[in-house]
């Protein structure tokens, strides 16, 4: 694992920008740093070692020398592609999974990346072609961003690395905060910053130098084309079985120790039994002193019962509102995911005995985990069994009436999923927005934004359109982001076997019957677990991350930094302040969520590190010098 960056030589960038550029992610990668640079472009690197560890720096170069590569990432089967490059007269220095990817390249061009399973950013810079080449990993593990204003150009692993580039211009992407107050992420490739990109999962960039233009390409998608609804779940039960052992298997493969995280619930459990098939593995799992959101002692207890060691990690309230500053700051982007802090202490503790650590993402939108998606079956037999022109005035009458049980059913019963599905207005809806936003003029429909995502699914059943929409928007734009930024912060590979190229592929064969039904969901993979597991594990209800944020929030020594943020500067010049004290009561009076509290908190303190000539620079120092 490690840290990129890169950049057009430009007139007004100094030749040793490249180095601050790439100290700015020298979290990613502590273990060494190299550079490369000609008249056109300049490279950074930083190297976190992994696998073969005398002979894994970067830049790597081809046989001509007129291409040069940086990579973050593990390539899992990249000795089969090693093994097919060597028959086809290909010649290796290394046995670094690094060289697989410039010697595919030579050999095959963008077509390399069909060959690939693992999680990857890289960049290769074509000096024969006067190009920049960049690609990203089917579903958004790593990250990727580039910069392009039709005059500069750069690109890197994080986004800050701009921060330390003069040609880079720092301009807030204003149009894009009810986006955000809406999903917590941005669902697109844009960003918070104006002219910065995410490369898109399955996706690959070129940029013509000369002609100062960037393309991109899609190359994987990831889709339901192939369900076959002749699978039972017993049958998809022990496909999942072999499966997720092959996955954990290649995710195992490193020169370092490997441990793993754990929480009590099925996916962790299960990737953490497998592994401890092949190897002892050390576990390790985050809690509080208040038991009622603390789960170490389900995972504790389960870590016992397979004979393996697990080190709990606890934090505080302290712990929690004094790092959040910093973590805006390693996040890149603000996001009000209230786990993500949670993922820092448990990547932090992690990172004090190994350099990789295994995890469960992506088991909940493969699988169907999400107790949400059973909202699918009430809805779908109202709107088969009571015509559209009814519903729609049934949603008109009921909107101007008191609230009472069933209204907002009724509400949302005569809206396309595009708009009713929970996580289009996971924190605040478009009224919401309104009443929020110092100028309502920007407000949009947020539906209508990330509707392009539905409609590539238009034909499926509404349980498989919610996970499409998650497979392709919350988890790399939520689950993962937060996975790498935190892990990263510590300078911790966390790896996801459950996200991975063989696991979707079957994935996407599964019919709704073997994913989900009345009485539960990820039946298969529960059933799989069921075999290896403790029932009280396999069957043991999604929780999410529990924790005590929200009671946290109602403490005064906490509550009062809240205030301040909502009554200062920069909530005066986005928000009507009013508004987010009301609903800071609310939240006080058990009236209101508390990501409703945490998202407009977390863009003032994103704001105030990232723009800091508007607040207190004295503050954004001590940030910066603490990240």
């Amino acid at each position: 694992m490690c840290g990129f960056c890169g950049y057009v030589n430009h007139k007004d960038v100094p030749n040793d920008t490249i180095e601050k550029m790439a100290n700015r992610i020298k979290h990613r990668g502590p273990d060494d740093e190299k550079y490369f640079q000609d008249d056109k472009v300049s490279m950074g690197f930083r190297r976190l070692s992994i696998i073969d560890l005398a002979h894994g720096g970067q830049p790597l170069y081809s046989k001509d020398k007129k291409k040069v590569l940086t990579f973050n990432g593990e390539i899992y089967n990249y000795q089969e592609i090693r093994d097919e490059l060597i028959s086809e007269g290909w010649e290796f220095e290394t046995d670094v999974d690094s060289e697989v990817l410039i010697r595919g390249y030579e050999a095959w061009g963008p077509k390399l990346l069909d060959k690939l399973r693992g999680m990857y950013a890289f960049v290769i810079y074509d000096s024969a072609n006067n190009e920049i080449f960049g690609a990203r990993d089917h579903f958004g593990i790593k990250p990727l961003y580039y910069y392009d204003d039709g005059d500069a150009f750069m690109y890197g692993s994080e986004l800050k690395a701009f921060l330390s580039n003069p040609a880079f211009k720092k301009e807030l992407n204003l149009k894009l905060l009810p986006i955000h107050l809406s999903f917590e992420f941005i669902p697109s490739a844009e960003t918070m910053f104006k002219n910065v990109y995410k490369v898109m999962p399955g996706t690959y960039f070129i940029h013509h130098i000369d002609e100062k233009k960037t393309e991109t390409h899609r190359y994987y998608k990831f889709n339901y084309d192939h369900i076959d609804e002749s699978q039972t779940v017993e049958e998809d039960a022990k496909k999942i079985e072999a499966i997720v052992k092959d996955s954990v298997k290649a995710h195992m493969i490193a020169d370092v120790e490997v441990g793993s995280f754990l929480s009590s619930g099925v996916d962790s459990s299960y990737v953490l039994n497998e592994a401890s098939k092949l190897k002892p593995i050390k576990s390790f799992s985050l809690g509080f002193n208040d038991s009622k959101f603390s789960e170490l002692s389900w995972s504790t207890d389960f870590a016992q019962q397979i004979g393996q060691k697990n080190t709990p990690i606890k934090i505080t309230g302290d712990d929690y509102f004094d790092f959040l500053p910093t973590m805006m700051y390693y996040m890149d982007e603000p996001l009000s995911n209230p786990s993500a802090i949670q993922l820092f202490y448990l990547a932090q503790g992690t990172s004090k005995e190994v350099k990789v650590a295994l995890s469960g993402e992506g088991a909940d939108e493969f699988f169907g985990g999400y107790n949400t998606y059973l909202e699918a079956i009430p809805f779908e037999r109202y709107q088969k069994y009571v015509p559209g022109f009814i519903r729609s005035a049934l949603a008109k009458m009921v909107t101007k009436m008191p609230r009472f049980h069933g209204r907002r059913f009724l509400i949302r019963g005569a809206q396309p999923l595009s708009e009713r599905y929970y996580r289009v207005n996971y924190v605040y809806n478009y009224d919401d927005r309104n009443k929020l936003l110092k100028d309502p003029s920007l407000n949009v429909d947020s539906g209508a934004y990330s509707k392009y995502i539905f409609d590539e699914v238009a034909d499926k059943d509404e349980m498989t359109q919610m996970q499409y929409f998650d497979i392709n928007a919350w988890l790399p734009f939520d689950i993962l982001q937060k996975a790498d930024r935190m892990s990263m912060a510590n300078s911790l590979e966390v790896r996801t076997p459950l996200v991975d190229k063989k696991v979707a592929e079957f994935a996407a064969t599964m019919p709704i019957k073997t994913r989900i039904n009345k009485e539960g969901t990820k039946i298969s993979l529960r059933k799989a677990a069921e075999r290896a597991l403790p029932d009280k594990v396999a069957m043991k209800e999604k929780l999410g991350f529990p924790s005590p944020i929200a009671s946290w929030i109602r403490e005064p020594k906490f509550h009062e930094r809240i205030v301040r943020a909502f009554t200062s500067d920069v909530a005066e010049k986005f928000f009507n302040t009013d508004e987010l004290l009301r609903i800071l009561k609310e939240h006080d009076e058990g009236k209101s969520s508390m990501q409703k509290i945490m998202t407009p908190y977390l863009f003032i303190l994103w704001y105030e590190v990232y723009f800091p000539e508007d607040t207190n620079a004295d503050t954004i120092n001590k940030v910066q010098l603490q990240a």
